[in-house]
């Protein structure tokens, strides 16, 4: 597998720079998409986009109504008239407690609507995030192997958890607050130009500067997101490598040096942050200030309008509090500016991923050999040649053919391609030259899950899922019963040890079964891989990581989990290699040598420096054994 980790280790830097990418405030093509995730909950958003034109609109009627009153009770002056005349009683007593329950009323209004605004918006916000990360995490599980050889984890958990939030966020305070924004100036500036269009004007005349000082923050902020992001990027990837790490970090007193790096990162995201809140303390003050001169100059040529008798009172009043409201929203649509770009650059990277091509599916018109004309786990290699990256071949010009039932070893130094040869036959990758066949079908033509359900692996570095033994053992299986758990487990000579634990097969597994040794979790994976009851069987180093005597019980359990079953076994222990049916030697890529145990040794080729290098230590052991 050294191609797949060539592929991995170059994409730590890409990750960075992943994240480093904004893109525009607004793309389009992206919300086009991105709002398709709200098409199943249309009337919902329909619901709240009323709601939310409806409370801007009742924005306006505060001040209007504290016109009204002032200029019909408070101040008696000539005026214009207004719609609400006809209902208010020309007694001052009356006619303000009429405007006051007016006023009242509209409160009660506003804080209905932007109830149901915001409860409607942040259901659909989860509701569409719950099906985007459900897209997600499908196609996950269809994408192929040789992604995540070249994928770090750490990224992909930032696209299916951060990013979907950050795009929530978007749903939910961003766009709708953005259109409620809008709506609310547009309903404020057309009422101010009604009530007097040269006081609008003068209230206006500070825009100018403040599309400048949004402009100066809006090109700060960016910078400075950019850089949040790309150290968020960075310390992620730091605590995922040196927590997974950490004993061997202990182990080499790297400590310090951890520390060390992690705080130069951790320094790096405290300055960024520092940077942004540096521009939003400038900012919003003199947003604030700019607001404070557009009000003074509205009492400075009001006044002297009113003082004229071209004004009333009551609209120097009104555009006072109108003014309040007009700037407020402009402070607040920096900060959507800031999460609209943030949603769009985390939609860039997630359809990215979406949009990652699954090179190994099904075929439309896939073949699942009916049992009576199965081979029984015929497994036959043509002229094979695969990479992992470009023409660096791995497996070269490799042909061979492992009849039903038959057990072949796989040896050879590290790299050879032992574990890329038993990949193949799963299909986790595709061949760039040949076939690999399967009961006599080309696996491309198989269904995907038709042939891998005929394949048990046990793999050098078992894993196991949080959960319980048992869960861990049947996986999800539906037809395997407790009883075919425990016959596994009885088969190969283990029941001693799950009986020792204290939940027995309920005992708990945590995460990565940290809770268990490497050969308790060895054992697992041969109870699940028996347990599958599998035609054909693959064993990766399996013996590894158990000890002595526990190698020798699984040892006589393999002899009966081997017998009717095609078995390719990757091993470095004599004893199981010699037990082989045929023992086939990999050098740099090719097959060099087939044959049994004693066959190849009289040949005293590579598999003779082989025995010489790494195996004759072990046959006093397998002598005394046998």
């Amino acid at each position: 597998m050294a191609g797949a980790q060539a592929g991995k280790s170059g994409s730590g830097k890409g990750g960075h720079h992943e994240e480093e990418i904004l893109g525009k405030a607004y793309d389009s093509r992206l919300m086009r998409r991105l709002l398709r995730y709200l098409l199943p909950y249309r009337t919902t958003v329909l619901i709240a986009s009323g709601a939310m034109i409806f409370h801007s609109l009742l924005q306006v009627v505060g001040p209007f109504l504290t016109k009204v009153a002032v200029d019909r009770y408070l101040v008696a002056t000539e005026r214009q008239p207004t719609f609400l005349d006809p209902f208010l009683s020309a007694d001052p007593w009356t006619g303000l407690a009429q405007i006051t329950g007016l006023y009242l009323l509209a409160l009660a209004a506003l804080f209905a609507l932007e109830y149901a605004q915001t409860y409607t918006m942040q259901m659909v916000g989860q509701r569409a995030m719950y099906d985007l990360r459900m897209e997600l995490f499908g196609h996950l599980h269809r994408l192929p192997v040789q992604f995540y050889d070249r994928n770090p984890v750490g990224r992909l958990l930032t696209r299916v958890t951060s990013d979907v939030d950050v795009l929530n966020e978007m749903f939910t305070s961003g766009v709708v607050a953005v259109f409620g924004d809008f709506f609310s100036l547009l309903f404020i500036l057309v009422v101010m130009l009604q009530l007097s269009a040269p006081l609008a004007l003068v209230t206006f005349a500070v825009l100018p500067l403040i599309a400048l000082a949004t402009s100066l923050f809006r090109r700060r902020v960016r910078d400075c997101y950019r850089r949040i992001r790309t150290a968020i990027a960075r310390i992620n990837a730091h605590l995922q490598e040196h927590v997974t790490g950490m004993s061997v970090v202990q182990l080499f007193n790297r400590e310090q040096k951890s520390f060390a790096e992690f705080d130069e990162i951790n320094r790096a995201h405290q300055r960024a942050f520092l940077d942004s809140i540096f521009a939003h303390s400038l900012f919003y003050p003199t947003i604030e200030v700019l607001s404070s001169v557009a009000i003074a100059s509205i009492l400075w040529y009001g006044g002297l309008r009113v003082a004229e008798g071209t004004l009333t009172i009551g609209i120097v009043v009104a555009f006072i509090q109108y003014a309040q409201r007009f700037f407020r929203p402009i402070q607040d649509l920096s900060e959507k500016y800031n999460i609209l770009q943030g949603a769009m650059a985390s939609s860039e990277r997630i359809f990215k991923l979406l949009d990652t091509p699954v090179a190994i599916e099904s075929p439309a018109d896939a073949v699942v050999p009916a049992p009576e004309t199965s081979q029984g786990g015929r497994i036959e290699f043509r002229d094979v040649w695969f990479a992992y990256n470009d023409d660096d071949w791995v497996l070269q010009d490799i042909s061979l053919t492992i009849e039903p039932g038959e057990t072949v070893a796989v040896v050879g130094h590290t790299g050879a391609g032992k574990t890329t040869l038993t990949s193949l036959p799963l299909r986790f990758y595709d061949v760039q030259q040949g076939q690999v066949l399967v009961d006599g079908v080309d696996v491309r033509r198989w269904d995907l899950t038709a042939l891998r359900k005929r394949f048990g692996v046990v793999l050098q570095d078992p894993f196991l899922f949080a959960g319980t033994i048992e869960s861990n053992i049947r996986l999800g299986t539906e037809h395997i019963s407790q009883e075919d758990v425990e016959e596994a487990i009885e088969e190969l000579r283990v029941g001693d040890f799950i009986r020792s634990l204290p939940g027995g097969y309920q005992e708990e597994v945590r995460e990565r079964g940290t809770t268990l040794s490497v050969g308790q979790k060895q054992l697992i994976s041969f109870a699940r891989a028996l347990a599958h009851n599998p035609q054909i069987l693959i064993l990766d180093e399996a013996t590894s990581s158990v000890d002595t005597e526990t190698e020798f019980r699984v040892r006589e359990a393999l002899g009966r989990m081997v017998g009717g079953r095609t078995s390719i076994i990757i091993a470095h222990r004599l004893s199981t290699i010699q037990r082989a049916d045929r023992i086939v030697v990999l050098h740099k890529g090719r097959v060099r040598e087939v044959g049994s145990h004693q066959e190849l040794l009289a040949q005293r080729g590579i598999y003779w420096k082989l025995y010489q290098l790494q195996y004759k230590d072990q046959e006093v052991g397998v002598g005394g054994n046998d």
